[in-house]
């Protein structure tokens, strides 16, 4: 076969150059026609569209023809003409074909369509599908956006240690890393695991968030993200819960909760609109497909101000809510951890706009959330998205040592994991906030999809590692 250097199909869907030779190399999607003429559908994951290439069967031998099914990778070279059909303005007229890869019918991705559940059993071809083509490449770009954001303002990035002794969240749900035999565990005369011999000599675990080590960052270098993997061990089989997902999280040096408050509607509006600037082919494929909403409530976000409401006052209209026949699965009183339901309601039937909720109840909030002066509650803030729920969380930080050290008392955090981080509010404390958003919650959102295990490669859930 002639050596022609290869162009990307999106590239050449935007070509004019009528007459010239190209290359194309990918996977067949589809291949139908005649006895003198057959059409392959040639996809190779640069773009959602596919690239007809006509081919005169008696131009080409039998044998090799045989080969070309569904799935199996093809070298096309051949002339670039204007397509006299429907659907894009460019095919190729194949004058060589080279059969790179075979693939027999039992590939699983035929041509009729399949459940997204069934996909998830072979999560290692998925990405060949329009889909989850679809998907991965909105999420790429997700990534792309997040790290453009805070690099246009100033932010560092910063990369917060995987493996940690400390739980930042106070949860208790780590995964524990170890080097030790599990089949013969050392123990003291109390019954306890001695770590002397394990690889870091104490109990080390998978970080359930990058936080506390960005508050330092922060009081250094000013302000930081980290965007890296998080773990958490806990036994939920819901459709928005990952045992390993992946968080953005910003630290910034004198922030107050407002600050806090208004960077997150920014980040969020620029991630939306970076989606629809660089990804409208699979938006749109994805809305046509799976969520006819979904371009319309992307462009809703980026028209309204976030609704700014105290917990409180979100209680309250629940109650009434309640009062007035809306039935909640769960019950609504002031002090309760909101459910999706209950953050939904306020977001998609009371206000039909993103609702920002702030100074919620101490005790269903973190040890390192500021307290306010009533005593009773901290500067706290959830976004809360339609048909997600709570996206971004977040927190203007206790700056005060001794009000930060009573409080980790009070949680019965154990203090030889905590005298580090107290460290900063001994050596010139200042005010600082930030927040935490999960990427697949954010993508979610983006792509429309309605479970958490279609917007990531290979989810880990409970029962679930596998590829």
């Amino acid at each position: 076969m002639e050596k022609i250097s290869r162009t990307k199909i999106v590239d050449l869907l935007k070509r004019e150059d009528f007459g010239a030779m190209v290359n194309v190399k990918g996977w067949v999607r589809t291949r139908r026609g005649s006895k003198q003429v057959n059409f392959i559908a040639l996809n190779d994951g640069s773009t959602i569209n596919n690239v007809q290439v006509v081919v005169d069967l008696g131009n080409f031998d039998e044998e090799m023809l045989k080969l070309i099914t569904t799935g199996a990778c093809l070298s096309v070279n051949g002339v670039m003409v204007e397509s006299v059909g429907s659907g894009q303005k460019v095919e190729v007229q194949a004058q060589e074909i080279e059969v790179l890869g075979a693939c027999d019918n039992t590939y699983p991705l035929q041509k009729k369509g399949h459940s997204l559940e069934f996909l998830r059993e072979i999560a290692h071809l998925r990405p060949r599908t329009n889909t989850f083509g679809a998907v991965f490449r909105i999420r790429h770009h997700m990534a792309m956006a997040i790290h453009n954001f805070f690099h246009e303002r100033g932010f560092v990035y910063f990369h917060t240690p995987i493996i940690t002794g400390s739980d930042c969240e106070g949860a208790g749900q780590m995964f524990q890393v170890t080097t030790m035999n599990l089949y013969d565990l050392k123990k003291d005369e109390n019954g306890s695991i001695v770590y002397d011999s394990d690889f870091f000599a104490k109990q080390a675990s998978l970080t359930v968030s990058g936080q506390l080590e960005g508050e330092l960052a922060a009081t250094a270098l000013g302000a930081i993200y980290t965007f890296g993997p998080t773990f958490r061990a806990e036994n939920s089989n819901t459709p928005r819960h990952l045992a390993e997902f992946w968080m953005i999280e910003p630290e910034v040096a004198f922030n107050d909760i407002v600050d806090n408050m208004d960077l997150a509607e920014d980040f969020i509006k620029y991630c939306v609109q970076w989606a629809l600037n660089h990804c409208m082919d699979d938006i749109k494929f994805l809305n046509d497909m799976f969520d006819k909403e979904l371009i319309e409530r992307l462009q809703s976000v980026l028209k309204e101000d976030f609704v700014r409401l105290p917990y409180t006052d979100g209680i309250k209209i629940l109650e009434k809510a309640v009062l007035d026949g809306h039935q909640f699965e769960f019950p609504v009183y002031w002090g309760v951890d909101l459910a999706s339901e209950h953050e939904r309601y306020l977001v998609e039937h009371h206000f039909k706009c993103p609702v920002i909720l702030t100074d919620y109840p101490k005790e269903i909030k973190a040890f390192y959330m500021k307290q306010n002066e009533d005593g009773k509650t901290v500067r706290a803030m959830d976004v809360l998205f339609p048909k997600i729920g709570e996206i971004i969380g977040g927190s203007e930080r206790e700056a005060d040592y001794d009000k930060l050290a009573t409080r980790i008392q009070e949680m019965e955090i154990p203090m030889k994991d905590m005298w580090w981080y107290l460290d900063t509010r001994r050596f010139g404390t200042c005010p600082h906030a930030g927040f935490g958003l999960g990427f697949e919650r954010l993508l979610l959102f983006v792509t429309g999809m309605a479970n958490i295990r279609d917007v990531i490669p290979f989810p880990r859930t409970p029962r679930n590692a596998e590829f």
